[in-house]
């Protein structure tokens, strides 16, 4: 069965780094499943999925705007120290779930001074190219109750 528009796709995947670094890898967690075409993986990625079947392995190379977008640096933004309620256990790095005009996003600290707090609510993927190793796993029919809540329900398809 060839991947298309809502079918539901098991792969495995390792993301490396423009350094080469792996970032996140399918291995330990199982295999990651999602209804293709409909947003539920980043555009780039959802593209090259197109027409492929199970057994099939690639590589794919997705720029910033087909994967998580450029760094946006209104997404950056000074908070002063004293709002956190652990200001002296905050660390570079931390995520906080902040709330805007946008609504709410998780923020990730990158940067500390005496006083103030840099935060960064861009994806911590944003502005990089992503290089993908991908193996297919399963392509399958999505159930209706898929499609109707936009994801993959556990025991809709095959398991291990």
């Amino acid at each position: 069965m060839k991947i298309e528009k809502n079918k539901v796709v098991s792969m495995h995947y390792t993301l490396r780094d423009q350094q080469g670094t792996v970032v996140d890898q399918s291995q330990d967690d199982g295999p990651l499943s999602f209804i293709q075409g409909i947003g539920n993986i980043i555009p780039g990625l959802e593209r090259q999925m197109e027409g492929k079947t199970t057994g099939d392995k690639f590589k794919a190379t997705i720029t910033p705007d087909d994967g998580y977008g450029e760094v946006r640096k209104e997404l950056i933004g000074m908070v002063p120290r004293n709002q956190f309620e652990n200001a002296n256990e905050l660390e570079v790095g931390m995520v906080f779930e902040v709330s805007n005009e946008q609504g709410h996003q998780l923020a990730r600290i990158i940067e500390l001074t005496a006083d103030s707090v840099k935060l960064d609510a861009n994806h911590p993927m944003a502005g990089q190219t992503l290089f993908f190793e991908i193996e297919i796993i399963n392509v399958r029919e999505a159930h209706p109750t898929e499609l109707a809540h936009g994801h993959v329900h556990q025991g809709g398809g095959h398991h291990h």
